[in-house]
């Protein structure tokens, strides 16, 4: 009986240190990651607010992509509606952005960090979060840095996808 309750006790915290359904990308490559989730743009864009603001960050501005594509598409003649709707949340993090720089003052490229959200035409309940991955090079302090700065951006979209 007592080694049940061991391995029951085991398995418990074991799947407790596990990340609770962590979603994976639905596109990535060596520039950026993509993950899509089920709900309205609405949805996923407060949830997204919720997340960046649940880490102690203060979102500094919100670019409203879609907003600009449609009103300045109409004076070039654009006929292709590219997105539904689309914006992009930059954020920073003190402490994050600071070792960062620490490590390399060339870094502030990669500071504000970005997040977009948006949805295409024709894909009805799919909203994508998207965003720039920090090309991870340079001294092994530049490394761990950038590789917080990825770490703490695909937490935040996790934490978003599982609201």
């Amino acid at each position: 009986m007592r080694s049940l309750f061991y391995s029951f006790l085991i398995l418990t915290v074991w799947a407790v240190a596990l990340p609770a359904n962590a979603a994976k990308p639905v596109f990535e490559n060596s520039y950026m990651r993509e993950y899509k989730a089920d709900g309205s743009f609405e949805e996923v864009r407060d949830a997204l607010k919720l997340a960046i603001t649940g880490q102690g960050l203060v979102i500094n501005n919100v670019s409203h992509i879609g907003n600009m594509l449609s009103r300045t598409g109409k004076d070039i003649g654009a006929k292709q509606e590219i997105y539904e709707h689309a914006e992009a949340m930059e954020f920073c993090s003190a402490s994050i952005s600071r070792t960062m720089m620490e490590a390399n003052p060339r870094h502030i490229v990669f500071c504000p960090f970005i997040i977009a959200v948006y949805t295409l035409p024709g894909e009805p309940g799919k909203t994508y979060l998207a965003y720039r991955k920090p090309e991870i090079t340079g001294s092994p302090e530049s490394k761990k840095a950038l590789q917080a700065v990825e770490k703490l951006v695909d937490n935040i979209v996790q934490d978003a996808l599982g609201w």
